[in-house]
């Protein structure tokens, strides 16, 4: 009797293991979970085009680079004849420095004259006038007082204008900005003057 028992529990173990082997077998056409999501067509699409796009090797990576500062860097030399924001460097970037240019270009500076004057003098110098030492130093110290005259009532003015049209925002700098930009001749100023003198705009094509 008991071999009999002990037949019959051994049939019925190997009938649930075979059960639970039915159960466990996938089914026809059935596909088992992969722990996320498929990706969407889109996505899977994106994800290929940025993988082609990466480059492969340091070669392509350095030409990708070539190309993205000579792109830059003919923005910029644009940006330098239009003034277009967006491309200048850091030293001309922003309102505040837009404003100061446009201030400064609007005024004919006794600065700005200091070179072709000096020019001149070489000349009259170079004709060996009897008077034209005289002439030279006299024109000279007259010039430097002007100049210094036009610049200090220049920065005065400056300083109004960056208090009244910018009130509580950082203009550091400005001022000096537009006193180098003053001295310079107004053909060799970058970036390139937008305003005529007297304040009205340039119209560019």
């Amino acid at each position: 009797m008991i071999f009999g028992r002990k037949q019959a529990s051994t049939a019925d173990d190997d009938a649930d293991q075979l059960v639970a082997e039915e159960e466990e077998r996938p089914q026809r056409g059935y596909t088992p979970p992969k722990g996320r999501a498929t990706p969407k067509r889109s996505e899977a699409q994106a994800t290929r085009k940025a993988r082609i796009s990466t480059p492969k090797n340091r070669k392509e990576a350095a030409k990708e680079m070539r190309a993205k500062r000579a792109a830059d860097s003919q923005a910029t030399r644009r940006a330098m004849t239009t003034g277009d924001d967006r491309y200048l460097p850091a030293r001309d970037k922003g309102p505040v420095k837009r404003a100061v240019r446009d201030f400064t270009d609007a005024r004919l500076m006794f600065a700005e004259l200091v070179m072709p004057i000096m020019l001149l003098m070489l000349v009259v110098l170079m004709l060996r006038l009897p008077t034209a030492e005289q002439l030279v130093t006299t024109a000279w110290m007259i010039l430097i007082v002007l100049v210094v005259i036009d610049l200090a009532l220049f920065v005065l003015r400056l300083k109004k204008m960056l208090r009244t049209k910018f009130p509580g925002q950082n203009t550091k700098g400005a001022v000096s900005y537009g006193v180098l930009r003053a001295t310079q001749l107004r053909p060799m100023r970058l970036p390139k003057t937008q305003v005529r003198i007297g304040g009205a705009p340039k119209v560019r094509k």
